[in-house]
């Protein structure tokens, strides 16, 4: 979809077709300044794109992340919990540990 060099972008503006259809698929409504404006802005990305597919990243190795981390998260060790008659001692309605909450398929009653 890009070309090669930033002279072929360039010399190549979003046409106000390319405009609509996007705007069209995004089911954006878009009054004709708006459509000449978001023309010009998708014309300097794509530049931009240009630009940067002239840079030399031939020593850079591909990264599916900005960071080098790993996985940082804490091992998942089970631990003791608060009992049930606590975290249950304010539920409007509760039966045998569980929360009790109106029927949401069969009609209302639980």
């Amino acid at each position: 979809m890009f070309a090669g060099s930033v002279e072929e972008v360039k010399d190549r503006m979003i046409d106000r077709e390319t405009v609509k259809n996007v705007a069209k698929l995004a089911r954006l409504g878009l009054s004709e300044e708006e459509i000449d404006i978001f023309g010009s802005q998708l014309s300097v990305i794509l530049e931009n794109f240009a630009i940067l597919r002239e840079a030399d990243v031939s020593g850079v190795s591909p990264t599916s992340h900005a960071s080098r981390l790993t996985n940082v998260m804490r091992d998942d060790v089970p631990q003791p919990s608060y009992p049930p008659e606590l975290l249950l001692a304010n539920a409007p309605d509760q039966e045998d540990n569980y929360l009790k909450v109106p029927a949401v398929l069969d009609g209302g009653e639980s």
